[in-house]
């Protein structure tokens, strides 16, 4: 099983979206994907309908160690798309963890009774440094952090206060941890919300990935997801964006969400690119 987390210690950057619409995707392609949300503002726990509604969550998977897959583990209106939602809104886990002799490794350590179950699970994570996302982040085999290019701020006042202060800062301080034969994952930078038409946009884009071009360990993807009011209306209608818009509309250039969502999953999971081709408008959708 993989364990992937999306991470930013800054919010409003699209995680819950990007966890939503990937994990959708993957789901359409045929894998067994588990989403697990781990933030206190549980978006990501109503984005889809529910087929079945588990009676615990996220916080008795934490605090309880109940891994009773019948009590935690809800399963969503799509095919192979299962949930665990955040039943966590009064913070009550980070102070647990922060006090846990485990609380950074404690996820890591729950994660065997998931693995024959599922083929991917999806960490959504809160946008801001906690105990919390520590343990994602070490549960992890892979990061990524959606990145919103917003105007008029440069490539390098933007890479400092949402990467090197926050994002980079925290992987950094979990470096100690290779010490116990854990590795901090390597880190993928997805550039969200990106207006491909304007200039300013595109040479931010530009920048950033010079800033980071070198950089062990850190690598920006090559598809950049775009600002189209698609992503907005498949949240409305809780869909996976690629059901929503499958193909291109004849009056812009740029790729269609189906599209630019086959490409993203294809870039961070090319052990599965035949699966994940194989997704098109003809995929099931939910009733």
């Amino acid at each position: 099983m993989r364990v992937v987390s999306v991470i930013s210690t800054k919010g409003g950057v699209g995680k819950t979206t990007v966890t939503a619409n990937l994990g959708g995707l993957l789901a359409d392609a045929g894998l067994r994907v588990l989403l697990l949300d781990l933030d206190s503002q549980p978006t990501l726990s109503s984005y889809f309908p529910m087929g079945y509604e588990a009676p615990a969550g996220a916080y008795e998977l934490i605090a309880l160690h109940l891994t009773d897959r019948t009590q935690i583990i809800s399963s969503t209106s799509l095919d192979n798309l299962d949930l665990i939602v955040s039943n966590d809104d009064q913070g009550r886990l980070n102070i647990l963890l922060l006090h846990a002799p485990d609380g950074r490794m404690r996820l890591r350590n729950l994660l065997d009774d998931f693995r024959e179950h599922y083929d991917l699970l999806l960490i959504d994570t809160l946008g801001a440094r906690s105990v919390l996302l520590e343990m994602a982040v070490l549960a992890s085999d892979l990061a990524i952090s959606p990145i919103t290019p917003i105007t008029p701020i440069t490539p390098e006042m933007l890479a400092a206060r949402e990467l090197s202060r926050g994002t980079l800062k925290l992987l950094g301080d979990l470096n100690p941890f290779r010490h116990l034969g854990i590795a901090v994952p390597p880190l993928r930078l997805l550039l969200n919300q990106v207006d491909p038409v304007r200039l300013d946009a595109r040479m931010i884009v530009r920048g950033l990935r010079d800033s980071y071009a070198t950089t062990p360990s850190i690598a920006f993807l090559n598809t950049a997801i775009p600002n189209r009011v698609a992503y907005v209306n498949a949240a409305s209608l809780g869909l996976p964006v690629h059901q929503v818009e499958a193909y291109r509309p004849s009056s812009r250039r740029s790729p269609s969400a189906l599209e630019t969502m086959r490409a993203l999953a294809i870039e961070l999971f090319p052990e599965w690119s035949a699966v994940i081709s194989s997704v098109g408008p003809s995929s099931k959708r939910p009733l």
